[in-house]
Order: C-alpha cells, then sequence, then structure tokens
C-alpha cells in the first residue's frame, strides 16, 4: 500500500457493516426489458415478410457483393460531424456491433472496451459500479466513491462525473469514439487524460429495430435492443433496453465461526447479477429548424462486489492459479452490491442559417452500496507469526447522489472557410455517502474507535470556451480551441462513530474547500497531402482540479488532499486510406508531461492518501487499421507502445505488510520508519499502464446464397508489462496477459439476422486484473462464457 511522505496517521481497524435490503429481482424494469424483447421479436417476424431486398445499416456485407471498400467513419470529436480521417484528433472508433459481439456472454458493457481500443485500459476492484479508466498511461487506482478520474465518459452528449455514474452501460449503441489527450477545450469537464463518447442510436422517422439475445455458460442470459419510428410528422421515438443476467457460481468454502453472522457455507454463494436497463427518447422537430431530443433512463442492478483471492499471489512471482470459483469468506454476507440510477437530458437545437444554438440539460440520480470481504479470506485461515490476523470487511453507500448539467454552444453553419463555435458549461454535483470499516482481530489490538463515518461531497464547475478553425488553403486547415474553467469542491464531515461504543474520537478536520481557476487550450494543424493521405500535429494544455479524500476519517485519519494538475501534450500523426480505399491506417506519435500529477494509495492500515508528485512523464506510438484485402475477409488491428515514468525523488511509497512484515518482494530502494517500509517510487511506471497492447480481428463470410452467408469471427487482445502498484515488485504486475473470442454463425436476409455460436475468453485465460497488497490478494478477469446468439435487424 503506499504513503507520499515518511508521516503515518494513527494505526485504525474496520468496519461493521450495516445490512441493506437488496434490491427486488421483480422490477418495473424487468417487465419492460421483457415486453421490448417481445415487440422487437414480433415486429422482426412482420419486417421479414416484407422486407425490402437492401442490407441493413449495420449488416455484414452481403454474399454477392465484390466491392471490399470501406465506409467512411463519421465522428463528432470536435462537437460538429466530420469524417474520422479530416480531424486533428488520435480517435479511435468501435461501432455498436463490434462492441456488442464483446459482450454477448454478459461481460460489463464499459470494460469490454479494455486493450481493444489503442492507448485505453480499464480495470475494477469495486465490482460493476466502479470502472477506473486509463488512456495513454494516465488514470486513478484510487477505490474511494468520491475519487476523481482524469479520463471523462460522456454519454450522448451528458459528462458522467461521479464513478457510480460512469458506470451506467451503454446499450443500443450506435457508437463509441476514444479521444486521447487533453480535450477541455471542447468538451464537459476539464481532463488531462482524454474522453470515451458513448452515442446511441437516435429516434428518426423511419421505422427501425434491432436486438440481440444470447445465452451462456453459468446462466448467463442477454439481451440489448431497440426500436423506433415515427408517432407523428413532427414527432419519433426510440425505446432501448439492456438486461444482463448470470447465475451465482462461486462457492463460499468457509467452515468457521462468521466473523459478523452473515456467513454459512454455502455453493453457488456469489458471482451473479441482474442489471435491468431501459431508456426512452423522443425526438421533436416541428420545422427543418428546430429540433428538441428528450431522453431518459433508468437502472436496476444487484449483483456482486468484487472477489479478492486471498493469498492467491505466491511470494517471488506474479502467476497466479486458484480456483476462481471457490473463496472462503467469513462476513460481508457474501459480497452483495446493488444500485439504482435515473437521469434524463433534453438537447434542444435552433438552426439561424449562418450559426445554430444548442443547449443540452441533464440530470442524474442514484443510490445503493456496495459490501464486501476486504481482506480476501478467513482471518483465521491466514496467520501472520502464528497470529491469526484479518482485515474484515467494508461497505460504501451513496445515499443520495445529484448530478444537474448545464451546456449553452453557439456554432458556425455552412462549408466557410472559418468554422467557429462559443459555449458556456456549468456542473453542479452533490452526493451524501456513508462508509464503513470494520477489523478484524481474533487475537490483538481493540477496535477502531471511528469505523462509520457520514461524508457530504460537493463539486461546482463553471467554464466559458470556444474553437476557431480555418481553411487555409485547400490543403491546410488550422484550428485553436480555448476554455477558461473554475472547479470547486467541498467535502464535510457529518457524522462519525464508533458503531460499537457510540463514542466519537475523531479530532481531525470536518470541513475541507478547494478552488481553483485555469485555462485549458488546444493548437493543432492539419494538411492534406493528397486526398488519401494527411498529416498533422497538435499541441494542448489541460488540468484536473483540486481533489479531496475524505475517507480517510473512517480510520480515525485526517483528510488528505491533492492540488490540481496540469498536462501539457504533443501529438503528430498520419491519417490514409489506401488501395482504392481498402485499407485505412491512422498512425499517432505523442509525448505529454503532467505537472503536480495526482497520486492515489494507502499507508500501512488501509487508510487512502492523496498526493501530488512532481511530474510524470510519457511517450509513445499508437495505431489503428481497418483492411478488407478481398472481398469478404474483413481484418483490424490496434497497437499502442508506452513508456510512463514518475519523477519525483521525495516520493515514496507504503509496501506490502502485514503487522509490519513485508510480505512481497520489493526492487526499489526502500527506508523503515517505525514497524513500516516504504519504498521510493522515483523512476517507476505509472500504474495500470500497460507498456503495450496489440489487439486482433477478423471476419469472413463464406457466400451460400445471394442473401446469406456462413461466417467464422474471431478477436484477440495481448497486453504487456503493467504494474498495479506504485512501487517495483516482482508479485504485484502482469505481462503477456491475453484473451480471445470466437463467433461462428449464419447471417441471411442482407443481413437481416444472424444466428451464432460464441465463446468469450476462449482459451479460459487467469489474467492478474488487480491485487490487494497486505494480503496477496488477487482479481482475476472473467471467466470463460460459451454460448449461442441470435441478432435481428430490421427497416
Amino acid at each position: 500500500m503506499y504513503l507520499h511522505e515518511v508521516r503515518l496517521p494513527p494505526r485504525s481497524r474496520v468496519d461493521d457493516s450495516r445490512r441493506l435490503l437488496a434490491l427486488s429481482r421483480r422490477s418495473v424494469l424487468a417487465r419492460a426489458c421483457a415486453g421490448l424483447l417481445l415487440v422487437c421479436a414480433a415486429t422482426a417476424a412482420s419486417a421479414q415478410q416484407d422486407a425490402a431486398p437492401a442490407p441493413a445499416a449495420a449488416a455484414a456485407p452481403a454474399a454477392h457483393e465484390s466491392a471490399t471498400s470501406l465506409d467512411a467513419v463519421t465522428v463528432t470529436a470536435e462537437r460538429r460531424e466530420q469524417n474520422l480521417q479530416d480531424v486533428p484528433v488520435s480517435v479511435g472508433v468501435m461501432q455498436g456491433d463490434a462492441m456488442r459481439a464483446l459482450t454477448a456472454g454478459g461481460d460489463d458493457t464499459l470494460l469490454a472496451l479494455s486493450g481493444r481500443v489503442p492507448s485505453l485500459y480499464a480495470e475494477t476492484t469495486t465490482g460493476r459500479i466502479f470502472p477506473r479508466f486509463y488512456i495513454r498511461g494516465l488514470g486513478n487506482i484510487d477505490f474511494y466513491l468520491g475519487a476523481s478520474q482524469p479520463v471523462s465518459i460522456i454519454q450522448d452528449d451528458v459528462v458522467l462525473e461521479h464513478v457510480v455514474l460512469k458506470s451506467n452501460p451503454v446499450f443500443d449503441l450506435d457508437q463509441v469514439e476514444v479521444l486521447r489527450g487533453p480535450q477541455g477545450s471542447l468538451f464537459g469537464r476539464n481532463t488531462t487524460a482524454g474522453i470515451i463518447k458513448f452515442d446511441s442510436i437516435k429516434p428518426s422517422q423511419d421505422y427501425s429495430g434491432r436486438m440481440q439475445a444470447s445465452y451462456g455458460s453459468y446462466n448467463t442470459v442477454s439481451f440489448d435492443g431497440g426500436i423506433g419510428g415515427p408517432i407523428n410528422d413532427i414527432l419519433s421515438f426510440r425505446v432501448s433496453a439492456l438486461y444482463q443476467h448470470r447465475d451465482d457460481w462461486v462457492d463460499n468454502t468457509f467452515t468457521g465461526p462468521s466473523a459478523d453472522g452473515t456467513v454459512t457455507p454455502k455453493k453457488d454463494a456469489m458471482g451473479g447479477f441482474d442489471d435491468r436497463n431501459l431508456r426512452v427518447q423522443l425526438l421533436l422537430t416541428p420545422s427543418e429548424n428546430f429540433s428538441v431530443l428528450a431522453s431518459a433512463h433508468a437502472r436496476d442492478y444487484a449483483g456482486t462486489s468484487t472477489l479478492f483471492l486471498r493469498n492467491a499471489i505466491v511470494k517471488g512471482s506474479n502467476k497466479v492459479d486458484v480456483p476462481r470459483d471457490k473463496v472462503a469468506f467469513d462476513e460481508a454476507g457474501n459480497n452483495p452490491q446493488a444500485y439504482k440510477t435515473y437521469g434524463g437530458s433534453v438537447k434542444a437545437t435552433y438552426n439561424f442559417g449562418e450559426a445554430s444554438l444548442t443547449s443540452i440539460s441533464a440530470y442524474e440520480t442514484t443510490s445503493g452500496y456496495s459490501r464486501g470481504d476486504t481482506d480476501g479470506g478467513a482471518a483465521a485461515n491466514f496467520p501472520v507469526r502464528g497470529v491469526p490476523n484479518g482485515f474484515g470487511q467494508s461497505m460504501g453507500q451513496v445515499r443520495d447522489l445529484d448530478q444537474f448539467t448545464q451546456e449553452f454552444r453557439l456554432a458556425s453553419e455552412g462549408d466557410d472557410a472559418l468554422q467557429w463555435q462559443v459555449g458556456a458549461f456549468y456542473f453542479d454535483g452533490r452526493d451524501t455517502t456513508d462508509f464503513y470499516q470494520r477489523a478484524w482481530f481474533l487475537k490483538g489490538a481493540a477496535r477502531n474507535p471511528n469505523n462509520w463515518v457520514r461524508l457530504r461531497n460537493s463539486n461546482t464547475s463553471w467554464a466559458a470556451f470556444g474553437q476557431l478553425s480555418y481553411k487555409v488553403t485547400d490543403a491546410l486547415t488550422l484550428t485553436a480551441g480555448l476554455r477558461e474553467t473554475k472547479d470547486s469542491k467541498r467535502t464535510r464531515l457529518l457524522k462519525t462513530a464508533d458503531t460499537v461504543a457510540g463514542v466519537s474520537t475523531y479530532t481531525g478536520r470536518r470541513d475541507v474547500r478547494m478552488s481553483d481557476t485555469q485555462p485549458s487550450w488546444d493548437l493543432s494543424a492539419m494538411y492534406e497531402i493528397n486526398p488519401n493521405l494527411s498529416v498533422y500535429a497538435k499541441v494542448a494544455r489541460g488540468f484536473r482540479g483540486p481533489t479531496i479524500q475524505g475517507r480517510s476519517a473512517v480510520f480515525n485519519a485526517d483528510f488528505t488532499t491533492a492540488d490540481s494538475e496540469t498536462i501539457l501534450s504533443w501529438e503528430a500523426g498520419i491519417k490514409s486510406s489506401l488501395f482504392d480505399n481498402r485499407l485505412r491506417l491512422n498512425v499517432t506519435g505523442f509525448t505529454y508531461t503532467v505537472d503536480d500529477i495526482q497520486l492515489n494509495g494507502n499507508d500501512s492500515n488501509g487508510n487512502g492518501v492523496l498526493f501530488n508528485a512532481d511530474k510524470a512523464r510519457a511517450y509513445g506510438v499508437e495505431a489503428d487499421l481497418d483492411w478488407r484485402p478481398i472481398p469478404n475477409l474483413s481484418l483490424t488491428a490496434g497497437v499502442s507502445l508506452l513508456r510512463s515514468k514518475i519523477e519525483d525523488s521525495r516520493v515514496y511509497a507504503q509496501v506490502c505488510a502485514l503487522n509490519g512484515t513485508v510480505v512481497c518482494t520489493v526492487n526499489d530502494p526502500t527506508i523503515k520508519v517505525g514497524a513500516n517500509t516504504f519504498a521510493q517510487i522515483n523512476g517507476n511506471p505509472l500504474p495500470n499502464a500497460p507498456k503495450y497492447s496489440v489487439n486482433l480481428g477478423a471476419r469472413y463470410d463464406i457466400p451460400v446464397s445471394d442473401s446469406g452467408a456462413l461466417f467464422v469471427s474471431t478477436d484477440w487482445n495481448k497486453q504487456g508489462y503493467t504494474s498495479f502498484v506504485l512501487y517495483d515488485s516482482t508479485e504485484f504486475n502482469a505481462s503477456g496477459n491475453f484473451e480471445g473470442g470466437l463467433k461462428v454463425g449464419y447471417t441471411g436476409g442482407y443481413g437481416a439476422y444472424e444466428v451464432a455460436l460464441f465463446a468469450r475468453n476462449i482459451t479460459n485465460e487467469k489474467n492478474l486484473k488487480g491485487v490487494i497488497e497486505n494480503y496477496m490478494a488477487a482479481v482475476y478477469n472473467e471467466p470463460r462464457v460459451v454460448g449461442v446468439s441470435l441478432n435481428l435487424n430490421w427497416h
């Protein structure tokens, strides 16, 4: 675990969790999803009777086609629709069908992106409600519910800031764009790492629909579908749903006395989930110049938080090979997790002719909890120096969370040489969150006197922004963007108590405020050498506002804080369409420096610690390739290479230890302070920053008629050396992780339907994805899932 300076808070313990009612398995959303499935199936059957011989928009190439040119990819990386090849930004794009192929086995719809887009990595140690994202090595390993992340998530033009909101699943998806590097001048909140932008299929005046239903191992069921069309001449709708289910499949083998009375031995005790999601959109277009898009969504989720496999990592090696379907948890009620989320937005656009005005208003709210056996197993089973030792359980509960955002943007229209846009943005996020920690020692020290706290967090942000783009010649375009942002945060300690004695002894700060105002900007130039080859260069500055870590109070320790971090990023690249547009190859080289980088770790007692290090530097290359070398064969590939380095000789990190005993192999220089050991992290790579990643995909269609074909498709990704912690250790890293999928099936009706067999993680790899150092505990990736899927598309 980590600490940024040789200064330790008082020793602490972990908490008594409160029992919460699990979310009902029978809900309005579940019935709505089932209803939509029936509607989709009925409509598809009807549409097949009258189907015109034209391929669906998302269909595979018809079997009789001989053309192998690639379709143009439209992106909104600069807040207006443009061809991917004309944008001076490094953008990774994945279409909705490709995303759905990755999640047919019930995988998290967000984490499935990890490694499939160059320079993007994602992981979680807090289950499906708390994904953490990294772009070009920049991210945040903090598991605190109030954590700030340098990667921004935008769903349907709405910025999702809180870590729980960032877990909102994506479904009935049109396209995802990964904008790499600082993007603060145009998009929502400031971001030093980049943006992941998800766009759903929108309503239209044409009846259309699609669905994917699948069934696989562990009774995994997945449905992702949408249907829409006109209500009248000026109003259209689209209803979309996602339902994912998996049975519990992990046995709890613990047989001793339960630490909190909630656990008995049970087969298939945990590992399952039910995730129900519904979205309704209405599009009003009373005239050619005016449109209003209203959207509302809801999520009802109940499942299992992350399972930590204690002692899965053996000292001296990073290899893990313990069963993933057995644990020995002595408390925390088999790691339950549940959240309900609701939200909506209204996007109104009026075109004045020379310019258009857009307003986007959005509101999000959520509540729920996540509870887990933090030490990954029963204390009695894991003695230290002959003494049973455990660190108990923890729970984070968001009692209420509200986020409101408002954006106004005025942008030029037409094809003039000068294009411009200006705007203003307001963000207001507030939440009340409880943290429970319980330390259980069969022998030894007394409880921590503060094992329950309630915090009130607030975050407001104001910004004004603008961008100019000028076509100097037919070949050269220059672009400049500027944004001024004020970011303010406040964390208050509302309550703190000892759940045993009922007396609080906390003496630290109870109200912390931080604020900063800084500019973000970018300059870029794009030069078209010929219609098939362009080069570009970009320099950008961004910042991430100050951050407060209030969870420390649960350990009877003071809040910790970090000042704003700033980044200066340089990149240059080529965008090419070769061999009669049968091959699209985009390559970018980049380098950046982050000043006052915000890092996060834990001290020897599990106490969250925020701090600023002097600098982090990185450089690398990323490339995206799409290729159709012959008819009916499609190939995709992505590569990223990264070297990152922390630069601060004054910063030390608390290393793996139980009761003062170092349990892992530390390769950095160390110092001893009292009973604790610290490692110097100067020169180490950023955590969760893979040195390389490679992804490959292929699909081959074998025509059997004018309208149908057999097909086989496969996708693979491999990840280079990745450290999970700030210090250099032999154990807490992964090198060479890989995972693949396979799909074999038949597509017919010019792409109107598809039936297939699929396998995700086909080789059943046990990849190390995260660790709890003190307990040598491992977090695995998802197991192999084999199943069958059905896809329908109709117009």
